[in-house]
C-alpha cells in the first residue's frame, strides 16, 4: 500500500518574526491572471511618460538627475535614486525633438515641432522663457563655456538666452538638419548631420561652415569624443556607426558593425574608451572605440524601438528611451557588482578581471567571452545580411577575375569631402 502524504516546510509559512510581512501564496500562471499585461501597462502609464521618449539629457553637476522629452510634447525631469520625476510639463505642442542644459545646471532648454524654444530654471519657482523661430527644430545644444547655443533644422541657427531673434543663420544646402552637437574642447566648433547624408563643421567665430562630408546614407545622429577633440563618431542609416577625425576627412577611422536596423543615437562615456549605441532592432549595444564590433547587447522582451541613449557621467550606467514610453536604467558593465564592496570583495573582482586579460587567447575562454543571446529576429537578420555581404564580396571578385579591363573596374571609393 502506498501513502502519499503532504510535506511542507516552516520556513515557507511561518514568519520568523511579527516584524516580518505575512507569506502569501501566489500562482504565477498566466491563465490564473489574464489582466497581468493590462495590469502592468497601466501602472506604466501613470508612472513615466504617455508616449514615445526621443530625447534625454544628463545634468552636468548632478548625478542622479535626468531630462527627457517625448512625442507628447512633455518634458520630465527624473532622480534616478529614487525613480521619482522631480518636474513634469507639457512645454510643446507636438514632438519634443531636442533637450540640453546649460553648462552649470540651472536652466535647460526644449525645442519642438511647435517652432518654439522654452528656457525653464531649475529650483523652487519655476521660470518659463519662450522664444519663437520661423520653422521647427529639431535638436539644440548649448555651448561650454558661453551664453550661446544652436538648433537645427530647415536652418541652423545660433541663439543667445537673452535675445528673442537669432545671432546667425549658418546653411550649406537646403535640406534639415537634425543633429547639431558642440565640441566639448574646441568649444567654438560644432558639427551638424542633414537629411542630405551630408556631415558638416562649423565654427561661430567665423561665421560660415568649414568642412562638408557626404555619407552613402543618413546619418541621425553625431557625438565627439570627450578625451579625444578631434575625433567624432556618426548613427548611420545603413546599421553602421563610423569614427571620423576632423582634421581628414576623406576617410573613416573605425567602421562599427554589428547592428541590424538602422542606428538611431549614440553616446560616449566620459572616458572616451567606449561608446553606447541606440537601434531601430530594439538593442543597444557597447562598441570599444577602436574596435569595430561590440563588446555587449543589451534587448528585452518588451523594449521595442530605442531611439535615444545616454551614458551616465560617472561611467557607470547607461540610460535609455524607447517607443513604448519607458527609459530603462543599464549597468555599464554587466558583471559588475552594485554597492558597496568590502576590500576583500574588491580583490576578487581585481583577480578575476586580471584573469580573465591573461587567458583571453585561450579558445574557451575566447568564446564564452563573446557569446551574446540575442532574439531570434536578429540573429536570423544577422545571418541573412552576413550571407548578403559573402555574396557581393564574391560578386566583386569574380568580376575583377573574370574581366580583361582590370583597371577599369569601380574600386572601393573613398568618401567625398566638400571644401568651402
Amino acid at each position: 500500500m502506498k501513502i502519499k502524504v503532504i510535506s511542507r516546510s516552516e520556513d515557507d509559512v511561518v514568519r520568523q518574526s511579527k516584524h516580518d510581512l505575512p507569506k502569501m501564496q501566489r500562482n504565477p500562471a498566466p491563465v490564473l491572471h489574464p489582466f497581468d499585461a493590462a495590469r502592468e501597462y497601466k501602472r506604466a502609464l501613470n508612472a513615466g511618460h504617455r508616449d514615445g521618449v526621443y530625447c534625454m539629457a544628463a545634468h552636468p553637476t548632478k548625478l542622479s538627475q535626468l531630462l527627457s522629452g517625448s512625442a507628447d510634447g512633455e518634458v520630465r525631469l527624473w532622480d534616478l535614486t529614487t525613480q521619482a520625476c522631480l518636474f513634469s510639463k507639457e512645454l510643446h505642442k507636438g514632438f519634443v525633438n531636442g533637450v540640453c542644459f546649460t553648462p552649470f545646471g540651472e536652466h535647460f532648454i526644449s525645442v519642438g515641432q511647435d517652432k518654439t524654444i522654452k528656457i525653464c530654471s531649475l529650483g523652487t519657482d519655476i521660470e518659463q522663457t519662450t522664444l519663437l523661430g520661423n520653422t521647427f527644430f529639431k535638436d539644440v545644444s548649448f555651448h561650454k563655456s558661453r551664453e550661446l547655443f544652436v538648433t537645427g533644422g530647415p536652418e541652423v541657427e545660433l541663439w543667445s538666452p537673452h535675445r528673442a531673434d537669432s545671432i546667425q543663420r549658418l546653411t550649406w544646402g537646403h535640406d534639415t538638419t537634425n543633429c547639431t552637437v558642440f565640441n566639448m574642447v574646441e568649444k567654438n566648433i560644432f558639427a551638424s548631420t542633414a537629411d542630405d547624408r551630408s556631415i558638416t563643421l562649423f565654427d561661430i567665430r567665423a561665421g560660415k561652415p568649414l568642412k562638408k562630408v557626404r555619407m552613402d546614407m543618413r546619418s541621425n545622429r553625431l557625438c565627439w569624443n570627450p578625451q579625444e577633440a578631434f575625433n567624432f563618431t556618426v548613427a548611420n542609416e545603413d546599421h553602421n556607426c563610423y569614427t571620423f577625425d576632423m582634421r581628414k576627412l576623406t576617410q573613416a577611422l573605425m567602421v562599427h558593425k554589428d547592428h541590424v536596423s538602422a542606428v538611431m543615437d549614440i553616446s560616449y562615456a566620459p572616458t572616451g574608451r567606449e561608446f553606447v549605441t541606440a537601434s531601430y532592432d530594439c538593442t543597444l549595444r557597447i562598441f570599444p572605440y577602436n574596435n569595430g564590433h561590440s563588446r555587449e547587447v543589451y534587448h528585452t522582451k518588451r523594449m521595442q524601438r530605442v531611439f535615444t541613449v545616454q551614458w551616465s557621467s560617472d561611467n557607470k550606467y547607461i540610460t535609455s528611451g524607447s517607443d513604448e514610453t519607458n527609459i530603462r536604467l543599464w549597468k555599464a558593465t554587466a558583471w559588475e557588482a552594485i554597492g558597496t564592496q568590502s576590500a576583500r570583495q574588491r580583490a576578487n573582482s581585481r583577480y578575476t578581471e586580471r584573469l580573465k586579460q591573461r587567458f583571453q587567447h585561450h579558445p574557451e575562454i575566447r568564446r564564452i567571452a563573446r557569446h551574446r543571446h540575442v532574439p531570434k529576429a536578429i540573429y536570423r537578420a544577422r545571418h541573412e545580411k552576413h550571407s548578403m555581404q559573402q555574396s557581393e564580396r564574391r560578386k566583386q571578385r569574380n568580376r575583377r577575375l573574370n574581366s580583361k579591363l582590370k583597371d577599369r573596374l569601380p574600386r572601393p571609393r573613398d568618401v567625398p569631402v566638400v571644401e568651402d
